[in-house]
Protein backbone atom coordinates (compact mmCIF):
# COMPACT_ATOMS: atom_id res chain seq x y z
CA UNK A 1 0.00 0.00 0.00
CA UNK A 2 1.30 3.46 -0.88
CA UNK A 3 0.22 6.45 1.16
CA UNK A 4 0.51 9.99 -0.16
CA UNK A 5 0.25 12.72 2.43
CA UNK A 6 -0.25 16.31 1.51
CA UNK A 7 -1.60 19.55 2.91
CA UNK A 8 -5.27 20.31 2.49
CA UNK A 9 -6.05 22.16 -0.73
CA UNK A 10 -8.63 24.80 -1.43
CA UNK A 11 -11.84 24.08 -3.26
CA UNK A 12 -11.53 24.21 -7.03
CA UNK A 13 -14.25 25.41 -9.37
CA UNK A 14 -15.08 24.77 -13.00
CA UNK A 15 -13.65 28.19 -13.94
CA UNK A 16 -10.03 27.55 -13.00
CA UNK A 17 -7.35 30.14 -12.81
CA UNK A 18 -4.88 29.03 -15.49
CA UNK A 19 -1.99 29.00 -13.03
CA UNK A 20 -3.85 26.56 -10.77
CA UNK A 21 -3.66 23.86 -13.44
CA UNK A 22 0.14 23.54 -13.38
CA UNK A 23 1.54 21.10 -10.82
CA UNK A 24 1.87 17.43 -10.00
CA UNK A 25 -0.70 14.95 -11.30
CA UNK A 26 -1.23 11.27 -10.62
CA UNK A 27 -1.70 9.67 -14.05
CA UNK A 28 -3.84 6.52 -14.25
CA UNK A 29 -5.46 4.68 -17.11
CA UNK A 30 -8.90 3.38 -17.97
CA UNK A 31 -8.45 1.15 -21.00
CA UNK A 32 -6.08 2.91 -23.41
CA UNK A 33 -6.95 6.44 -22.20
CA UNK A 34 -4.83 8.16 -19.58
CA UNK A 35 -6.30 10.52 -17.00
CA UNK A 36 -4.73 12.72 -14.36
CA UNK A 37 -5.84 14.11 -11.03
CA UNK A 38 -4.02 16.52 -8.77
CA UNK A 39 -1.62 14.69 -6.45
CA UNK A 40 -2.72 16.96 -3.59
CA UNK A 41 -6.20 15.39 -3.78
CA UNK A 42 -4.84 11.82 -3.60
CA UNK A 43 -4.70 10.29 -0.14
CA UNK A 44 -3.77 6.70 -0.90
CA UNK A 45 -3.27 4.10 -3.62
CA UNK A 46 -4.19 0.56 -2.67
CA UNK A 47 -4.80 -2.80 -4.25
CA UNK A 48 -8.32 -4.11 -4.65
CA UNK A 49 -9.93 -5.43 -1.50
CA UNK A 50 -13.30 -6.74 -0.44
CA UNK A 51 -15.99 -4.20 -1.27
CA UNK A 52 -19.30 -4.39 0.56
CA UNK A 53 -22.14 -3.83 -1.89
CA UNK A 54 -24.85 -1.35 -1.00
CA UNK A 55 -28.39 -1.80 -2.36
CA UNK A 56 -30.09 0.82 -4.52
CA UNK A 57 -27.01 2.82 -5.55
CA UNK A 58 -26.06 3.61 -9.16
CA UNK A 59 -24.21 0.75 -10.95
CA UNK A 60 -20.90 2.66 -10.91
CA UNK A 61 -20.95 2.78 -7.08
CA UNK A 62 -19.38 -0.57 -6.26
CA UNK A 63 -20.03 -0.25 -2.52
CA UNK A 64 -17.98 0.66 0.53
CA UNK A 65 -14.68 -0.40 2.10
CA UNK A 66 -13.33 -0.14 5.63
CA UNK A 67 -10.37 2.23 5.35
CA UNK A 68 -8.63 2.30 8.73
CA UNK A 69 -11.93 2.20 10.61
CA UNK A 70 -13.74 4.66 8.34
CA UNK A 71 -16.43 3.57 5.85
CA UNK A 72 -15.39 4.86 2.41
CA UNK A 73 -17.51 4.65 -0.77
CA UNK A 74 -15.90 3.14 -3.87
CA UNK A 75 -16.76 4.21 -7.44
CA UNK A 76 -15.71 2.33 -10.58
CA UNK A 77 -14.55 5.15 -12.87
CA UNK A 78 -14.94 2.97 -15.99
CA UNK A 79 -18.65 2.63 -15.31
CA UNK A 80 -19.00 6.26 -14.20
CA UNK A 81 -17.53 7.42 -17.52
CA UNK A 82 -19.70 5.05 -19.56
CA UNK A 83 -16.85 2.74 -20.58
CA UNK A 84 -17.50 -0.99 -20.95
CA UNK A 85 -16.79 -3.02 -17.81
CA UNK A 86 -13.57 -5.04 -17.72
CA UNK A 87 -12.36 -7.84 -15.53
CA UNK A 88 -10.20 -6.56 -12.68
CA UNK A 89 -6.52 -7.50 -13.00
CA UNK A 90 -3.46 -7.45 -10.75
CA UNK A 91 -2.87 -3.84 -11.87
CA UNK A 92 -6.41 -2.68 -11.02
CA UNK A 93 -6.30 -0.52 -7.92
CA UNK A 94 -8.26 1.87 -5.75
CA UNK A 95 -7.11 5.50 -5.69
CA UNK A 96 -8.51 7.16 -2.57
CA UNK A 97 -9.11 10.88 -3.09
CA UNK A 98 -10.48 13.69 -0.96
CA UNK A 99 -13.25 15.61 -2.68
CA UNK A 100 -14.84 18.78 -1.41
CA UNK A 101 -18.39 19.90 -2.08
CA UNK A 102 -20.48 22.48 -0.25
CA UNK A 103 -17.84 22.81 2.46
CA UNK A 104 -17.82 19.08 3.19
CA UNK A 105 -14.79 16.79 2.76
CA UNK A 106 -15.55 13.32 1.47
CA UNK A 107 -13.08 10.48 0.91
CA UNK A 108 -13.91 8.34 -2.13
CA UNK A 109 -12.14 5.33 -3.56
CA UNK A 110 -11.94 5.25 -7.36
CA UNK A 111 -11.30 1.93 -9.09
CA UNK A 112 -8.91 2.47 -12.02
CA UNK A 113 -7.27 0.00 -14.40
CA UNK A 114 -3.79 0.99 -13.22
CA UNK A 115 -1.58 3.83 -12.04
CA UNK A 116 0.98 5.01 -14.60
CA UNK A 117 3.12 7.74 -12.99
CA UNK A 118 3.26 11.10 -11.27
CA UNK A 119 3.92 13.95 -13.71
CA UNK A 120 4.83 17.56 -13.06
CA UNK A 121 2.95 19.59 -15.67
CA UNK A 122 3.65 23.19 -16.65
CA UNK A 123 1.17 25.63 -18.15
CA UNK A 124 2.78 25.00 -21.54
CA UNK A 125 1.86 21.29 -21.25
CA UNK A 126 -1.85 21.99 -20.69
CA UNK A 127 -4.48 23.14 -23.18
CA UNK A 128 -8.05 24.17 -22.46
CA UNK A 129 -10.70 21.52 -22.88
CA UNK A 130 -12.06 21.69 -26.45
CA UNK A 131 -15.66 22.73 -27.06
CA UNK A 132 -17.62 19.55 -27.73
CA UNK A 133 -20.65 21.45 -28.99
CA UNK A 134 -24.00 22.53 -27.58
CA UNK A 135 -25.52 20.35 -24.90
CA UNK A 136 -22.18 18.84 -23.82
CA UNK A 137 -21.07 20.07 -20.40
CA UNK A 138 -17.64 19.06 -19.12
CA UNK A 139 -17.07 20.87 -15.80
CA UNK A 140 -15.11 17.85 -14.53
CA UNK A 141 -12.32 18.43 -17.10
CA UNK A 142 -9.45 20.74 -16.05
CA UNK A 143 -7.78 20.53 -19.45
CA UNK A 144 -5.77 18.31 -21.74
CA UNK A 145 -2.06 17.68 -21.21
CA UNK A 146 0.17 16.98 -24.20
CA UNK A 147 3.15 14.88 -23.14
CA UNK A 148 5.43 12.99 -25.57
CA UNK A 149 2.80 13.00 -28.31
CA UNK A 150 0.03 11.63 -26.08
CA UNK A 151 -2.97 13.42 -24.61
CA UNK A 152 -3.79 12.97 -20.94
CA UNK A 153 -7.23 14.05 -19.75
CA UNK A 154 -6.95 16.13 -16.56
CA UNK A 155 -9.86 15.69 -14.17
CA UNK A 156 -11.24 18.04 -11.54
CA UNK A 157 -12.00 15.32 -9.03
CA UNK A 158 -14.37 17.62 -7.11
CA UNK A 159 -16.52 17.79 -10.26
CA UNK A 160 -16.31 14.15 -11.40
CA UNK A 161 -19.36 13.39 -9.29
CA UNK A 162 -22.20 15.89 -9.28
CA UNK A 163 -23.36 17.53 -6.08
CA UNK A 164 -26.39 15.23 -5.90
CA UNK A 165 -24.25 12.13 -6.30
CA UNK A 166 -21.83 13.25 -3.59
CA UNK A 167 -24.73 14.10 -1.29
CA UNK A 168 -26.10 10.62 -1.86
CA UNK A 169 -22.74 9.03 -1.04
CA UNK A 170 -22.26 11.08 2.10
CA UNK A 171 -25.78 10.09 3.21
CA UNK A 172 -24.65 6.45 2.89
CA UNK A 173 -22.04 7.09 5.55
CA UNK A 174 -24.37 8.65 8.13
Amino acid sequence: MQTLSSPQTSTTTAAHDLNSRAGKYLIFHLGVEEFGTEVLKVREIMGLQDITTVPQVPPYVKGVINLRGKVTPVVDLRLKFGLPPEEYTARTCIVVVRTRQNGEDLMIGMIVDGVVEVLTLTLADIEDTPDFGPGVSTPYLRGMAKIKGKVKILLDIDQVLSTNELHGLSALLQ
